[in-house]
């Protein structure tokens, strides 16, 4: 059994790493990154959402914290971006412990108000702290990731194509962190927080503590991905905080299954790519009204979500 699904993986990234070769369109490429971007958001907030019921409403925060901290390492203080890319990382991961220290023990509904609050502050640092973040001007000019080997070029990061590469290391890494972390004594504890608190706690699992863990690791993604957007645009301003890029990773971990491991990266490839795909359908409008009965039918006839929905028909067959 775990030799077929690491056989579909491995099929999967041989799939997807050919893909370049097949968009020709650098609009289109953009999309697979942006996707891909995505997926990493859609994974770190299924960690929350999917395996400890706990919904994070604030999650763009920790993705603006992440591009903002490798804007300012490699722009403002000149130093090389991928300690900026580590600053993306560790930076939201911090605030994410913070944030699960305060609202965890208090859990469910206090949990969705505090990142809400939280995300609306630190949207407003950011548009208000004008010695630090230029506000609205934004920091242009974020450097683009390189890779230097011992005796070789220096490998640029700058082209759409090569990117699409780092996004796709990108992704398959936190799908194998994900995958490590719900396989572990951390996860089983995870699961058993959702399914029962009291009974969970009763045998000795410390529910604030896996939480609060759980939460830090997720912000810690969520900020790598903003790191990533962050070195792919050059560009970082307020608006990476709006709440519509929290909106739009519910939608794709719900929608394509929460709790499972493939369903958030389906989501975020299929609603990624479909208003792209509705965009040289029809006029904005009609896009939004079709994306909104597409998204109904979806929940409606799949509840579960797109992934665990094709999994039962594969098994009745």
């Amino acid at each position: 059994m775990r030799r077929a699904a690491a056989a579909r993986g491995a099929v999967i990234v041989v799939a997807a790493a050919l893909a370049p070769l097949l968009v020709w369109n650098p609009y289109q490429l953009h999309t697979l990154i942006m996707a891909g971007i995505f997926a990493v958001l859609a994974l770190s907030l299924n960690l929350l959402l999917g395996y400890t019921g706990q919904l994070s409403l604030g999650h763009a925060a920790f993705f603006g914290i992440g591009a903002y901290a490798t804007a300012l390492v490699s722009v403002k203080l000149e130093m090389s971006p991928w300690l900026g890319m580590l600053a993306a990382i560790v930076l939201p991961g911090l605030a994410g412990w913070g944030i699960g220290r305060l609202a965890l023990k208090l859990r469910g509904a206090y949990f969705v108000l505090l990142t809400i609050s939280f995300a609306g502050v630190i949207s407003l640092v950011s548009v208000n702290w004008m010695d630090l973040t230029n506000g609205p001007l934004g920091i242009p000019g974020v450097p683009a990731l390189a890779i230097a080997l011992p005796g070789l070029p220096e490998l640029s990061l700058r082209t759409k194509g090569a990117f699409y590469y780092l996004v796709l290391v990108a992704v398959v890494l936190a799908y194998v962190l994900c995958r490590r972390i719900i396989a572990s004594r951390i996860g089983r504890a995870l699961v058993a927080l959702r399914e029962n608190e009291t009974l969970a706690e009763s045998v000795g699992i410390d529910g604030t503590f896996y939480l609060v863990l759980a939460a830090a690791i997720s912000a810690a993604m969520a900020g790598g991905a903003g790191g990533l957007y962050a070195h792919y645009t050059r560009f970082v301003s307020p608006e990476v905080f709006l709440f519509t890029y929290t909106v739009t990773m519910v939608i794709m971990v719900v929608a394509g299954g929460k709790g499972t491991l493939a369903g958030p990266v389906v989501g975020a490839v299929i609603f990624t790519v479909l208003p792209e795909a509705l965009r040289a359908l029809a006029s904005w409008q009609w896009q939004m009204l079709l994306y909104g009965i597409l998204l109904i039918a979806t929940l409606f006839f799949m509840p579960s979500g797109i992934v665990p929905a094709l999994a039962a028909r594969v098994a009745r067959r």
